[in-house]
């Protein structure tokens, strides 16, 4: 399915509000959990909570590093914002951040959620994981560099965009393939790897999604795909909110 380009002017900004703060709870009237329309198919993607090495800015890639006590607060504080999308169907990521914070929310929607490899975040290579970037630079100077450069293949293990985006998009456009109108489906993954996939779902050229900001721990996307007076009277996915938390 064809994914069409928004508008640059309507691009959207990042919301306010770091990733170890828990908000007091949303009333469901003033977040976007409504069904959608009968002919609009809609696809939220869930950042997963925090874990110990978020807070202390740790990489972690494609270590199965589990939620602390606030990532599954996080969790337990989204899942019934999650639930009022009323979706029919939910993918997690299979590492452990991702898949715990799934199943709080599959709990809540009474669903369960399939685990695929394909939602990970990027493999960073085995030098990177668990380091922060200072302990990284200090450790290996030359992948740091090869990293600041931009040399992706200078660094070994590492993923580059285009590898996450040939395992990611095509795990997206499955999943809402599977969509009727008027149904929601729910995908809960990592935050690198959501900035540069939505803008590649959606059909937008380059890397736009450098100009979003980081998504928050439990933040959430929303893609819509139905027509517009923007579209012309043509269906596409369009971004209808990014970075919305509880």
């Amino acid at each position: 399915m064809g994914a069409a380009r928004l508008r640059r002017d309507r691009r959207p900004r990042a919301a306010r509000g770091g990733a170890d703060v828990l908000r007091a709870r949303a009333t469901l009237e003033r977040l976007p959990g409504h069904p959608p329309h009968a002919h609009v198919r809609r696809l939220v993607l869930l950042r997963h909570g925090r874990t110990a090495w978020n807070d202390t800015g740790r990489a972690q890639g494609h270590a199965d590093v589990p939620l602390d006590d606030i990532g599954l607060a996080q969790a337990k504080e989204v899942a019934p914002l999650m639930a009022a999308f009323a979706p029919i169907a939910m993918w997690t990521s299979d590492l452990a951040r991702a898949s715990q914070t799934a199943d709080a929310v599959a709990a809540e929607c009474g669903l369960e959620a399939v685990r695929d490899p394909r939602l990970r975040e990027f493999d960073i290579g085995p030098n990177r994981v668990g380091l922060t970037s200072d302990e990284y630079a200090e450790q290996f100077p030359d992948e740091h560099a090869a990293l600041l450069a931009g040399d992706i293949a200078g660094i070994p293990g590492r993923e580059s965009r285009d590898d996450v985006l040939a395992r990611f998009v095509p795990a997206l456009t499955s999943y809402v393939d599977t969509l009727g109108e008027g149904e929601t489906a729910l995908v809960v993954s990592h935050g690198a790897a959501l900035r540069v996939s939505v803008p590649a779902f959606l059909g937008w050229e380059g890397d736009p999604g450098e100009s979003f900001g980081v998504l928050a721990n439990c933040g959430w996307v929303v893609l819509e795909h139905s027509s517009s007076t923007w579209t012309g009277g043509v269906e596409q996915w369009r971004l209808i909110a990014w970075n919305r938390i509880a």
